[in-house]
């Protein structure tokens, strides 16, 4: 395969990944995707396939779900309709259906402590998830980033392979000490740590990056968290905001995911540890 033909066929998987994550509420169509892309329904079809190894379709539920386990657990004051239509899912029999296809909960059940059962198999896989730390945030407005960026699969040692190739990346794009941000999709004690997405962003200002891929972090106000550690310390900390500071807090998590910008990355350091503000997108409850 050419360069330029696997550039291309990557720039269109990544750019409709993040237009499923920023638009999950949506009605997102086949004929919507391949236009937006400049393809055909079959092209696009055909390349989204081959690219990622799932159905289009399979992989919009599967996002949606995600999303969907995660806000049934945060957004205590939420109903159920409230959050499946949030995910996108017009048809509250078909929501339950495919949730507990997915979770072998239903909806109410894993709102109610299903998903502390589900939870109990994921975190074996941690050494703990438990902190005694209680942080505070700092709650604003954050302007909208435009990055390039890169994907990567699970939450493991290897992102630091991810960090390396953008860096090159922005080096060889003259973008010096560009700032760098990590994208977290999900909440750790509901996601295999081998599922996990994690991507790999630095800010960028200028439109000539076009061509590669480039996603933009919609303005929100958000709660922000000044967190310092080693790595795997980061998924306590994302434990405790989702699972106590923010059911207690007053307000209810958005469907845009939360993200990191760092000033020491531990992915990059040698000796793995971090300093870094994790901001994760909020809504007020009134």
């Amino acid at each position: 395969m050419k360069k330029d033909t696997k550039l291309i066929r990557s720039k269109i998987v990544n750019d409709t990944i993040f237009y499923i994550n920023k638009n999950i509420e949506l009605n997102i169509t086949l004929d919507e995707l391949a236009k937006k892309n400049s393809v055909s329904k079959y092209h696009f079809h055909r390349i989204f396939k081959e690219e990622t190894g799932v159905n289009l379709f399979e992989m919009i539920t599967s996002i949606r779900l995600q999303k969907a386990a995660n806000l049934l657990i945060v957004n205590k004051y939420s109903t159920i309709s409230d959050i499946a239509n949030a995910c996108g899912f017009n048809s509250h029999s078909s929501f339950i259906k495919a949730f507990k296809k997915k979770f072998n909960y239903t909806p109410k059940e894993w709102k109610k402590d299903g998903y502390k059962k589900f939870s109990f198999n994921i975190i074996k896989d941690y050494d703990s998830l438990e902190t005694n730390e209680k942080i505070e945030p700092t709650i604003k407005l954050c302007e909208a980033i435009k990055c390039l960026y890169i994907r990567h699969k699970g939450y493991n040692q290897d992102i630091k392979y991810t960090w390396q190739r953008l860096l090159s990346l922005a080096y060889e794009l003259n973008i010096n000490n560009p700032m760098q941000i990590g994208i977290q999709h999900d909440n750790p004690t509901i996601t295999l740590k081998d599922d996990a997405s994690y991507i790999a962003c630095i800010k960028v200002d200028d439109i000539k990056y076009s061509n590669l891929p480039i996603l933009e972090l919609p303005s929100s106000i958000c709660a922000i968290f000044t967190l310092k550690g080693k790595y795997g310390d980061v998924l306590k900390y994302m434990s405790y905001i989702y699972n106590q500071w923010l059911p207690n807090s007053g307000y209810e998590a958005k469907t845009i995911p939360s993200y990191s910008i760092y000033k020491k990355n531990h992915f990059i350091n040698n000796n793995e540890y971090f300093e870094l503000d994790f901001y994760l997108p909020i809504k007020v409850i009134y």
